[in-house]
């Protein structure tokens, strides 16, 4: 045959093989082993789905299953030997990328407590320190003196701060935030939100102040344990979520199972596909930024 050989027809092509979604980053998670030490928070019938040991191993499939490449281990108690524990733990784990967990945060101490924590096995991924600061009956425990030279040392050791605070403690929160504007703070579960009662105010207008520091992001977690256990849907959700992402944007926003504690109301899959539904309008970016990237630049993954 005279001439060049011809291409291939267009049907023998191979087909295009899609581009991969980015591994999901669950930012908020916990573990504990009870025969370790107890959960005294897990009390009566109400808790009773959680009042047993949850590990990694437990985590491991359900996270792999909703597309979870890495997440952060959240301290649940606050006593010194748990910190240790979970660094260790994520030393040898593939799944846990960062852990943030708990100091005294009044004590003199601290920066060198910070700098012991990085020596340790694990040290390596601890990313971030969190108070109960929802248990403090002082609603400004946050701007107490010796509180905030201790978030000062948090900031100097390169680590992001966790606020797990309610409502009236969010006013606390921004002060902080203006006053410490070299420490990233992290929002644990919007702020707790009264989703069971349906109401915004003042919640809403609290997060909107807390938002306007550039220091501050977000966590889209807790919702549905916020929500009425047995009744919460996206529909419930959507008002809290929405004001969120008016207030910070999908780039200040990261997705949080908050696992196992979600499986007092709903599964890991449940939490995914309910946080995946409420964020579908969002562009393909923006929905990178809440189910990783935001995580991975916060906690330094």
């Amino acid at each position: 045959m005279n001439g060049a050989p011809a291409g291939p027809a267009p049907h023998t092509r191979p087909p295009r093989r899609p581009v991969p979604a980015a591994p999901v980053v669950d930012a908020h998670h916990h573990v504990w082993d009870l025969s370790v030490r107890d959960q005294d928070w897990i009390t009566g019938p109400a808790m009773a789905p959680i009042r047993r040991d949850f590990g990694v191993a437990d985590l491991a499939p359900e996270a792999h299953a909703a597309g979870v490449g890495a997440t952060v281990l959240v301290q649940t108690v606050t006593v010194p030997e748990e910190t240790p524990e979970f660094l260790a733990l994520a030393d040898g784990s593939d799944l846990i990328a960062g852990v943030v967990g708990w100091t005294d945060l009044t004590a003199p101490g601290i920066a060198d407590t910070l700098a012991a924590l990085r020596e340790l096995p694990g040290g390596d991924k601890l990313v971030g320190i969190r108070h109960q600061v929802q248990g403090e009956p002082d609603p400004e425990w946050l701007l107490r003196p010796a509180v905030q030279d201790g978030l000062a040392a948090v900031a100097a050791a390169g680590l992001a701060y966790d606020l797990v605070v309610l409502p009236h403690q969010l006013p606390a929160a921004t002060a902080a935030a203006a006053l410490l504007p070299q420490l990233t703070f992290v929002l644990d579960h919007l702020g707790k939100p009264p989703i069971a009662t349906g109401a915004l105010d003042p919640w809403a207008g609290h997060i909107r102040a807390l938002a306007a520091r550039p220091n501050v992001v977000c966590k889209v977690s807790g919702m549905v344990t916020e929500a009425a256990w047995d009744a919460w849907s996206a529909r419930t959700l959507r008002p809290y979520t929405e004001t969120v992402l008016d207030a910070f944007g999908s780039a200040r926003l990261m997705f949080g199972s908050d696992w196992p504690v979600c499986r007092l109301a709903a599964s890991y899959a449940e939490v995914m596909d309910v946080t995946r539904t409420l964020t579908a309008d969002l562009s393909e970016n923006e929905r990178r930024a809440v189910f990783g990237a935001t995580a991975t630049a916060v906690y330094g993954l």
